[in-house]
């Protein structure tokens, strides 16, 4: 579903999940947050599923199993099964498939979902850059992985061998907080050895292939709560997106995105995905959604009128985004947030 840059939030007169036929979802913060279901998720995904969409679930998060995931979201009354689930792991594993023999060994830095990957594409997980290697991935091992799988990747790297990343977040949600991510652990081998890898991960290119061909959505939604890998890869991906205000986007972030991170559609949670989405359109020197007007001033965005707050959002969005034009916007935009209590 190609389309130009969007300049300003889109309207839907369509419920998402009749307009869409699969909702390609992100897991932490959009589904889940610390292990347990966000609020509206569980019934909100399964009215989606009764109507006949497809729901698949993306993670950057290379350290579980497509298994491990279905599993724990089929405990949270979400059921799903293994081919639900697309992880940055098996688009890594295509990638480094497509550039070494079938049987090739692969020195793996990180946890049992890019093992379980590589063996699908009839490729050799190995443990030491001394094993004959071919090349080096490197994704999510949890808190545990010990300093020195980071010393062989390097060990091996330095040798010249080609160096593949499932994703490169630089942090990952907890239960107790903002943790080190992939992307962090792999800057500890960039500076060791100087070298770059290759990225499959969201928001790049490979992870939305790898989505489309185990899906084979033709009318697919992002759903995401994060600007630079959700909602940046459908850029990428010339898909449209909704952000849900669940996660780790507010509303000052929102409002800064520059071109490739503005969403199609803004809602506060996944019941976003089964109403149509209101059309913001112009109104004199700014935009009207719902019942409220928003216009970019000289020094900041200004807020008029009464109503849901997620439609003033929107409508401040389009203000925002038609000032920046392909920029990012520098208006101060927090008396307006303030009255909308976001």
């Amino acid at each position: 579903m190609s389309r130009s840059v969007r300049t300003r939030p889109a309207g839907s007169g369509q419920a998402l999940n009749e307009a869409y036929d699969t909702a390609l979802l992100d897991l932490d913060g959009v589904v889940y947050a610390g292990g347990d279901a966000i609020l509206h998720a569980v019934e909100s995904l399964a009215t989606a599923r009764d109507g006949g969409m497809r729901l698949a679930y993306v993670t950057n998060n290379a350290l579980r199993t497509p298994d491990a995931v279905a599993a724990h979201l089929t405990e949270l009354g979400i059921p799903a099964e293994a081919g639900d689930v697309i992880t940055s792991a098996q688009a890594v594993a295509r990638l480094i498939s497509e550039q070494v023999p079938a049987g090739s060994r692969v020195l793996v830095v990180g946890g049992e979902g890019l093992r379980v990957a590589l063996r699908e594409r009839g490729l050799i997980p190995v443990e030491s850059a001394d094993d004959d290697p071919v090349a080096v991935v490197q994704g999510y091992g949890g808190p545990e992985l010990p300093w020195g799988r980071f010393a062989e990747a390097s060990y091996a790297v330095a040798r010249g061998l080609p160096w593949f990343a499932s994703n490169t977040d630089l942090t990952i949600p907890s239960g107790r907080g903002i943790a080190p991510g992939n992307g962090a652990a792999v800057e500890v081998v960039r500076i060791a050895t100087g070298a770059e890898p290759q990225v499959a991960g969201k928001p790049l290119p490979p992870m939305h292939r790898e989505t489309i061909l185990r899906t084979g959505a033709a009318r697919p939604l992002v759903v995401g709560d994060r600007l630079d890998t959700d909602i940046e890869g459908a850029f990428n991906g010339e898909v449209d997106s909704l952000l849900v205000l669940t996660g780790v986007t507010d509303g000052a972030l929102l409002l800064a995105a520059p071109p490739r991170h503005r969403p199609t559609y803004v809602d506060g949670d996944l019941r976003g995905m089964l109403t149509g989405q209101p059309e913001v359109v112009p109104s004199g020197d700014g935009f009207r959604c719902g019942g409220w007007t928003a216009t970019a001033g000289t020094a900041e965005l200004e807020l008029d009128g009464d109503g849901g707050a997620l439609d003033g959002l929107r409508a401040l969005c389009a203000a925002a985004w038609t000032a920046a034009g392909e920029g990012v916007c520098e208006l101060d935009g927090g008396k307006a947030l303030a009255r909308l209590g976001l």
